[in-house]
């Protein structure tokens, strides 16, 4: 599969404070469905790598409404000065060695040591098959291409931040995977940073286990010839993506004791950070297989067309949300809080979690997770009856769906889009645009229907509220990050999707 960088066309947002600041696209160069080769400019195609993969090009946007610091001193400010700028490329695609000389895992951990060298104890990782508290603190060194499944010389990286938000896209131009990830940060953008500067290296490097322990169980298709081995084969198969399933939890799990270790070190000069967090969502495409986790109100949202007929024929499409709604308007987690608690009669106030948070599971938020960070804040801040932390869960949603002939595109985006538009909306818009403009954004025209949808909310033009200023904007929209991936396979397969 080749991949090339393409040009963003399309209308822009041009206003100086209302600027989309955060616009990236990808292409495959198949010859298939994807982008023509005409809309790229300055970039070598490397025709000569076969496409098998199940994705033919993307976009990504994100808009700003909150006023917020830049990278703060979080890790000693090694995230911000030496790990993030290496990561981010907000208006393109870029390439970068995937396995530098020094790993942005030893850099970081050597300030994590650092910076909490007076505890004396890590509490116990709540996925309970690794021994080791948190394993990030060891000396690591990044996998070799031969280690890990998704081994690769370089990747294409892009990504950036938009107020709170924090948007990352990596891919493998060599082996045919593609990782994103949303984080909406609230509270202030340190957990989203920290996860941006972290959680990919951590998902990365935890590979390679899978990797060793995969090679020892699966045949190959030439052994395979009989039903007992083919019923092996699919007996591995599925171990093989609970396996992923279990990398992308255990990772997550190790960043947020990671981040609740530096809050705890540093909370004395910043009380703040007990109340910053982040919502989450990973998607990881590899061959047919989409792995998502998240926790809070981002969504992935999957435009699928009814079963019998496919992109090639007319049909209904349907938008599938691949992922849960982690809020207390939501039923199913109003109820799992509830239970959760029953010392407490007020678990829910005013519609919010202890009246602070719509979201019941988030990274970070230690003061609704551990009485001691929460006795850091001071008068109205700190949350009275605080009977049996944690009350936001870390417990993620992990899914894997099998793509199909019948899969057309996945939207990703934070909870600023949906906002304003529902899941039908979204998939009509992305369909209907893409359709008259193949070589255009759909990214960026989704954050551009929201604006206009919230302008006309709120009584103005588009222009008018695009010249608030972040921070004031905040009251019409909220922040906006948007990915759209348009699937494309050159076989059918059966769709499955099997929720953890």
């Amino acid at each position: 599969m080749a991949l090339v960088a393409y040009i963003m066309l399309g209308e822009d947002i041009n206003d100086s404070e209302g600027e989309i600041k955060v616009s990236f696209g990808y292409q495959c160069n198949s010859g298939g469905d994807g982008i023509p080769s005409g809309a790229v400019k300055g970039v070598e195609s490397r025709s000569d790598i076969p496409r098998n993969g199940s994705f033919s090009c993307l976009s990504g946007a994100a808009l700003s409404a909150n006023a917020t610091l830049a990278n703060t001193n979080i890790c000693n400010g090694l995230i911000g000065s030496d790990i993030l700028p290496s990561l981010d490329s907000p208006n393109s695609f870029r390439r970068v060695p995937s396995s530098p000389s020094l790993s942005r895992l030893d850099i970081l951990s050597s300030s994590l040591q650092s910076s909490m060298s007076n505890l004396s104890c890590s509490p116990p990782s709540p996925v309970g098959s690794y021994e080791t508290d948190s394993y990030i603190l060891k000396t690591m060194s990044v996998p070799t291409r031969s280690d890990s499944f998704l081994n690769a010389v370089e990747v294409q990286v892009a990504g950036g931040a938009a107020g709170e938000d924090r948007v990352q896209a990596v891919c493998s131009e060599e082996n045919e995977w593609l990782f994103c990830a949303i984080y909406d940060g609230f509270n202030g953008r340190d957990a989203a940073d920290f996860l941006a500067g972290t959680l990919y290296e951590t998902i990365m490097f935890n590979f390679n286990l899978l990797d060793s322990e995969s090679k020892q169980y699966v045949p190959s298709i030439d052994t395979a010839s009989d039903e007992s081995s083919y019923l092996e084969m699919e007996v591995s198969s599925r171990s093989f993506r609970n396996g992923v399933l279990d990398i992308l939890h255990r990772a997550l799990s190790q960043a947020e004791n990671d981040f609740l270790y530096m809050v705890e070190q540093e909370m004395e000069d910043r009380p703040d950070l007990v109340s910053v967090g982040s919502c989450v969502l990973v998607m990881l495409l590899h061959g047919n297989n989409l792995y998502t986790l998240n926790l809070g109100d981002s969504r992935a949202v999957l435009a699928t067309f009814d079963e019998g007929n496919d992109m090639d024929q007319s049909g209904r499409l349907k938008a599938i949300q691949l992922t849960d709604s982690h809020t207390v308007d939501n039923e199913l987690e109003k109820t799992r809080l509830l239970s959760e608690h029953p010392d407490d009669s007020m678990p829910v106030i005013a519609g919010k979690v202890k009246g602070k948070l719509k979201v019941t599971r988030a990274f970070g938020v230690g003061y609704l997770k551990k009485k001691k960070l929460n006795d850091a804040l001071m008068g109205i801040l700190r949350v009275r009856n605080l009977i049996s932390p944690p009350y936001i869960s870390t417990e993620p949603s992990l899914n894997v769906h099998e793509i199909s002939k019948s899969d057309h595109f996945v939207i990703i985006g934070s909870d600023g889009l949906f906002d304003f538009l529902s899941n039908e909306e979204a998939v009509k818009l992305v369909h209907s645009y893409i359709s008259s403009n193949p070589s255009g954004d759909p990214a960026k025209f989704l954050v551009e229907q929201l604006v206009i949808k919230a302008a006309h909310s709120a009584g103005f033009s588009k222009g008018e509220l695009l010249n608030i200023p972040a921070g004031r904007r905040r009251k019409y929209h909220d922040d906006v990050t948007v990915i759209v991936i348009i699937l494309g396979t050159n076989h059918r397969t059966s769709k499955a999707s099997t929720c953890i």
